[in-house]
């Protein structure tokens, strides 16, 4: 399946929750997979998502489908890594690990340096990601503070077995094209 085809979850599974019924939904390692818990609603002219437990709307795949005629931002946290991305017209336009210059694209686009200079401006301060989330919300010209964030918005789910992976095609384990098998003798 390409990522063209990538639907996500049908809306027709979203529910409306406010934050604490939404977190009583099973997020995490279930049944073998991971499940995500995602809350969406729209600010003026911005729709937003909030990945609350998990990272798989954070993917390829999703962030491919989101940004098709528009553009979508991504600011991902977990476990000591956070992650930019900016994605518009479903190509990622860039991708980078703020305040780490190792990561830094060889052609940057505006955002590393505005992302970097949001980091430096609070350094010491332990905001984490505080200042980046500002900085694209300042860019879209809308506040999305804890209050509403809170409030009632459409919540689904969303386990890896909702974002396909593209077809392998005739490899063998992505390792190239399947050898041909000797036949078998009876």
């Amino acid at each position: 399946m390409s990522q063209a085809s990538w639907a996500g979850p049908r809306p027709c599974r979203a529910r409306t929750l406010d934050q604490d019924a939404a977190a009583e939904l099973p997020t995490g390692d279930c049944d073998g997979g991971t499940v995500s818990l995602l809350r969406a609603g729209r600010i003026g002219e911005w729709t937003f998502c909030v990945e609350e437990e998990g990272l798989i709307g954070s993917w390829k795949e999703p962030l491919a489908a989101l940004s098709r005629d528009t553009e979508t931002y991504s600011v991902a946290t977990t476990d000591g890594i956070d992650i930019f991305r900016y994605w518009r017209d479903g190509a990622c336009v860039e991708n980078f690990e703020p305040g780490a210059g190792h990561t830094r694209p060889e052609r940057t686009e505006p955002w590393w340096d505005r992302v970097e200079a949001a980091l430096a401006a609070h350094a010491g301060e332990g905001a984490g990601m505080a200042p980046v989330v500002a900085l694209v919300l300042g860019r879209l010209g809308i506040t999305l503070d804890d209050d509403t964030l809170a409030g009632p918005w459409p919540t689904v789910t969303l386990a890896e077995d909702d974002v396909p992976v593209p077809p392998r095609g005739d490899t063998y384990a992505g390792e190239g094209p399947v050898p041909p098998q000797p036949p078998r003798e009876a």
